[in-house]
């Protein structure tokens, strides 16, 4: 079958080990199922893999991709929870938890197995590609603002780094949830975007609030760091789920303790949470917010993109 696969692990120059081509269909196991992808979604864990983050060497050939939307083999519409070993259905009682591309192939073929108890319905309401978008950069933003936050609605939350799909979601999760959005970016035009989709104002990067916040969602790293934690309120909450920019900052840890700051890690969401998602997304009419799609043979292109940041959205790859 042909997939988008880690044939080497190259930390400078991630892509030099993205491979297209022909990979072994998946093979039948007790507990799992094999869907036939319909739709799959690009995240930064994927770039992350190609430099050899949570990804050894002696796990390569390895089909990328922890996100898809598909058919399982008794034709049901099926959306995948990208967490393996979270629970011992399909796997070892005492097996670690693992994100699909880490210990087992991924999603960026045309077909992947998984343990049949990480498949949910498909809502009918939405179609394959936006379905796809969701059980990583939604789900995590979604357990980051309704679980991790501790923010109810009227609160003001800043998102720092609009345009990635974790932070598109937490704008539009947040506004449908009746908090006070704001974002930061460097873009004018990602920042019209963010505007668009439902962020009350939008900041340069870096930039002195008007007042402080409730909570900042925080992805992006070393090169905010320094502003989410100066642009809370006493006893306000950033809770960070990535560190694309760097992941040492200085820690700030004066201004955490004297203001009584809280610091939450964030990653990924249960299949609970995942459901919830699902049927928010199905009863209010949100959708999660699409870059672009294409064909599964252009995947080099959606990592380029990706990598340079050229994005708002989610790229989704369709085999």
């Amino acid at each position: 079958m042909f997939a988008a696969y880690a044939a080497r692990i190259d930390a400078d120059d991630p892509l030099s080990g993205l491979e297209l081509g022909e990979r072994p269909e998946p093979e039948p196991r007790p507990g799992w199922s094999t869907v036939t992808v319909k739709a799959a979604s690009l995240n930064h864990h994927d770039l992350w893999s190609l430099r050899g983050v949570g990804l050894p060497p002696g796990k390569l050939p390895m089909i990328l991709g922890c996100d898809a939307a598909g058919v399982d083999q008794d034709g049901n519409e099926v959306v995948l929870h990208s967490v393996v070993g979270q629970t011992g259905h399909g796997v070892g009682p005492d097996e670690p938890r693992s994100i699909l591309t880490e210990h087992y192939q991924g999603t960026f073929a045309q077909q992947v197995s998984v343990p049949t108890w990480n498949l949910l319905p498909k809502p009918a309401e939405l179609s394959f590609e936006q379905a796809a978008c969701l059980p990583t950069a939604w789900l995590t933003a979604y357990r980051m603002l309704f679980t991790n936050a501790g923010v109810k609605p009227g609160a003001t939350v800043l998102v720092q780094g609009a345009g990635g799909g974790v932070a598109t979601a937490l704008i539009v999760l947040g506004r449908a949830a009746g908090l006070r959005m704001w974002a930061t970016s460097r873009d004018e035009a990602k920042a019209a975007r963010a505007i668009e989709l439902g962020a009350d104002q939008v900041f340069g990067s870096g930039a002195r609030l008007p007042e402080r916040v409730d909570a900042v969602m925080e992805t992006v790293g070393a090169a905010t760091w320094a502003h989410s934690v100066k642009s809370l309120k006493p006893g306000g909450t950033i809770v960070i789920s990535g560190a694309t920019s760097g992941a040492n900052p200085p820690a700030e840890l004066t201004r955490i303790f004297f203001l009584e700051l809280k610091v939450v890690g964030s990653t990924m969401g249960t299949k609970d949470e995942l459901a919830g998602l699902l049927q928010l997304c199905a009863s209010t009419g949100i959708r999660p917010v699409i870059d672009s799609v294409l064909p599964l043979a252009e995947a080099r292109e959606g990592f380029a993109r990706l990598e340079r940041g050229d994005v708002f959205g989610k790229i989704v790859l369709n085999p």
